[in-house]
């Protein structure tokens, strides 16, 4: 058992520092990735931000959460893309014949993710505080915050594990993450539930993205957050062990 365990985390270890060369050697991926979601905010904040009311005078702050939960939506189609690309290159056959332990080239792709992904949204704090972000949070707060974002990431990643082994072409690939992009824009990420239509409204208080925004907006404002951080990481720790079964299912037919 404990040999097991130190062949996976070696092998974990080759597979992740091959994929981060990889974004090394393109860091257009995370500029690309920090760049729409920042512009989002900047568009919002000074555009549209004035006609909105939100009960609040710091629109940046409301603003935040949602903008961080795009750029992870984002950034997680370029898993599925580079996974796609190994799959179309024959890569895994090559590492299916050495004697590794299978599932650590998925972990590399996954945990790759998890590292581009914390970049782009510290970049995207660093700008929000230049325009106006202010927090009270505490050094807790804030990692309960990077653990939801942690978290919110893994289940996405391996969500876009599937379509990265099971597209039939590059734009089948990253295509699935579109979706995942408008969840924001039916939620408390931008205008409170209240404003919205009774059929709307019903959709946006009850799907993740406005249980985890209203999380992480509270943890950030250093307010009691109540029953949101549970439903939050409930939606979290629920979308992430099904869509790791769900990969892992995928994967093993794929190997096969």
């Amino acid at each position: 058992m404990e040999m097991t365990k130190n062949y996976f985390f070696s092998d974990m270890g080759v597979m992740l520092g091959r994929s981060l060369r990889h974004i090394l050697r393109s860091m257009d991926t995370i500029i690309t990735v920090t760049i729409i979601p920042i512009g989002m905010m900047l568009l919002f904040v000074y555009v549209f931000g004035g006609a909105i009311q939100t009960g609040t005078d710091n629109y940046v702050n409301y603003l935040l959460p949602g903008i961080l939960l795009m750029a992870i939506g984002s950034g997680i189609s370029y898993t599925a893309f580079r996974l796609f690309l190994d799959m179309q290159r024959g890569i895994f056959e090559r590492f299916h014949s050495m004697p590794i332990v299978r599932s650590t080239v998925l972990w590399g792709h996954v945990l790759t993710s998890l590292v581009s992904n914390a970049i782009s949204a510290i970049v995207i704090i660093l700008v929000a505080l230049v325009i106006g972000f202010r927090s009270s949070a505490g050094i807790l707060a804030w990692l309960a915050v990077a653990g939801i974002l942690a978290l919110f990431t893994l289940a996405l990643t391996w969500i876009a594990v599937i379509p990265g082994l099971t597209a039939k072409s590059v734009d089948g690939a990253s295509a699935f993450s579109y979706p995942l992009l408008f969840l924001p824009f039916i939620s408390s990420a931008f205008v409170p539930t209240t404003t919205m239509p009774p059929a709307i409204r019903a959709f946006a208080e009850n799907q993740p993205v406005t249980a985890i925004v209203e999380a992480i907006r509270s943890l950030l404002a250093g307010q009691s957050v109540g029953n949101d951080i549970w439903v939050a990481l409930a939606w979290c720790l629920g979308i992430l062990i099904v869509a790791y079964i769900s990969a892992m299912w995928v994967y093993k037919r794929k190997a096969a």
